[in-house]
């Protein structure tokens, strides 16, 4: 069987950041897209995702550099509850990651998986900047920020979470003098820098803190009850 493109991993593009989602009910395995099975569900853990792990080729590269392969089914489902906005930190591989926020009353589609017992372990190693918390409703589990949400300057409200990763950076360039110097003055810039230096991650994190930008998340998530309602 001819290998699955799974599209660029955002770990090693970090401007490709959240990665190409899985559209339809589906089967991971190593670099294929197999037909989904209900019966794969067995034993496993469901965790919501709101960025990056939504994408097969980042969890594939993910469980690869802990070591582990075998089977995960992801799926498109209906979850209330939950919002997406941008986590408030510069992640190790440059970019500004998703985060998930509670808003009750909101429905979206966002992509679960079905994650065994060791790869729920190694999943939750590379999430050191986020938490795992129960989703509404019993539903599973998702990752919340341990850094809080950004805030829109202009709005105030918590910032959407880019599918665009470069107009993302671009907007906070745009939005601080103090990121423009430290990180600009474009994109490109802002990743390779962030991705090479630790001390620069963390003076960007500090500025979105003092441009007043961070807000909490409303988590842990206290959500009405749902039953996630896969999509095909």
């Amino acid at each position: 069987m001819t290998p699955t493109d799974l599209g660029p991993v955002p770990a090693e593009q970090p401007l490709t950041y959240p990665g190409r989602p899985v559209t339809k009910p589906t089967l991971l395995s190593g670099d294929e897209l197999l037909p989904w099975d209900p019966a794969a569900l067995t034993g496993r853990t469901p965790v919501i995702a709101v960025g990056s792990n939504a994408s097969p080729a980042q969890l594939r590269h993910k469980l690869r550099r802990e070591g582990l392969s075998g089977l995960v089914p992801l799926a498109p489902a209906e979850v209330r509850g939950i919002a997406v906005g941008c986590s408030a930190h510069i992640g190790v591989h440059g970019y500004v990651a998703a985060a998930p926020y509670a808003a009750p009353g909101t429905t979206r589609t966002l992509v679960i998986s079905w994650l065994d017992p060791a790869q729920l372990a190694a999943v939750d190693r590379t999430e050191f900047n986020y938490q795992r918390v129960p989703a509404p409703g019993g539903t599973g589990f998702l990752y919340v920020s341990r850094h809080g949400i950004l805030a829109d300057p202009d709005t105030g409200r918590p910032r959407p979470g880019a599918r665009d990763q470069r107009a993302l950076l671009t907007a906070l360039l745009a939005a601080s003098p103090r990121l423009r110097a430290l990180l600009g003055p474009g994109p490109e810039h802002w990743v390779a820098r962030a991705r090479a230096e630790p001390e620069t991650r963390e003076a960007g994190k500090r500025i979105f803190v003092e441009e007043g930008w961070v807000r909490p998340a409303g988590m842990v998530i206290t959500g009405e009850p749902s039953t996630p309602r896969l999509s095909s």
